[in-house]
């Protein structure tokens, strides 16, 4: 199959970040040709300058919209593309240089007409930034297989780093309307069309993600409030371990609770955890400050999506 590729791109009110994700597709080790598809989403931040400082290194398009939402966009995006096949990013990436031939190199060895890749820290990040990294992508945070290794069960793409064929797009139409989750309720819609998926681990992507923390909980939190959304959609696909986040940080109350009962062993569990989580994050990351922002992401982590879990059961009507 010979692939073309058009890269599809939303943004909304982030000009910076298209500089710096057009900057990098600008140094592809890739030698076919490849289109890229941007959809401002009603910005009142454009980044029609940006785009146009591209277009005599990239075969870029521009469009405007109002506003609808990333899934959208994505679809809007798609429907204008000229490709067979489409990559879809986020604005707050940088593509490796080797990204778009690892691509064509495994989907040749092994078509899929989906596929997610991983994502990784610049060493340009914020400590910050690349804690929030950390968190998201730790196998012992609820990160697990949105690191770098492959699950046991049918890999779920996420919509930051997602391959899908035009095929696929046509058969499902895309991401639904959901605000959170819509990348898995297309990967559920996916499968019960007998399209399959992949991991490509080699095509990572280095993703900023959310600046502050209280970004990163408001984010973590819609996370969790999909869940339970999605859960009731596809029933099959519940599993007991979505309940973890909020049993964990149920637990840290009731830790704190049992201290002044004198029962301290609970407490002592957290602690421990905390400090394997800060010694595994200094490791790979080789830095003090990102190994102790890490604890407090990883802990902001489990708050927001397991709130938003909890609320999601509870409130299924609220809308967040």
């Amino acid at each position: 199959m010979k692939f073309n590729f058009s890269i599809i791109i939303p943004i909304y009110n982030r000009p910076n970040e298209m500089d710096e994700l057009l900057e990098s597709l600008t140094m592809q080790n890739f030698a076919d040709q490849f289109e890229i598809i941007v959809i401002e989403d009603g910005s009142t931040e454009k980044s029609d300058l940006i785009v146009k400082k591209y277009q005599e290194q990239l075969d870029v398009n521009y469009f405007f919209k109002e506003k609808s939402g990333a899934g959208a966009s994505r679809n809007f995006g798609m429907k204008n593309a000229s490709g067979n096949y489409f990559i879809i990013l986020d604005s707050d990436v940088i593509v490796p240089s080797q990204y778009l031939a690892e691509v064509k190199k495994a989907l040749e060895n092994n078509f899929t007409d989906a596929f997610g890749g991983p994502d990784a820290a610049h060493h340009s990040f914020t400590k910050l930034q690349k804690a929030i990294n950390y968190s998201m992508t730790s196998f012992i945070t609820t990160g697990g297989v949105r690191g770098k290794k492959q699950a046991l069960v049918k890999f779920q793409p996420r919509s930051f780093n997602f391959g899908l064929s035009k095929k696929a797009f046509e058969n499902t139409q895309g991401f639904s309307k959901m605000k959170n989750g819509e990348d898995i309720d297309l990967t559920f819609r996916l499968w019960e069309n007998s399209f399959t998926t992949q991991l490509i681990e080699k095509a990572y992507v280095y993703h900023k993600r959310r600046a502050t923390i209280s970004q990163f909980f408001k984010q973590t939190f819609g996370f969790g409030t999909a869940r339970p959304l999605l859960n009731k959609k596809y029933p099959e696909s519940a599993r007991f371990t979505y309940w973890f986040p909020s049993m964990f940080i149920i637990g840290i109350d009731l830790s704190i609770l049992f201290l002044f009962f004198g029962y301290h062993q609970f407490f002592y569990f957290y602690g421990l955890y905390f400090l394997l989580l800060f010694l595994d994050s200094l490791f790979k990351n080789k830095n003090l400050m990102v190994a102790f922002l890490s604890v407090i992401t990883s802990f902001t982590q489990f708050l927001g999506y397991g709130l938003g879990f909890l609320e999601s059961i509870l409130f299924p009507n609220k809308k967040s």
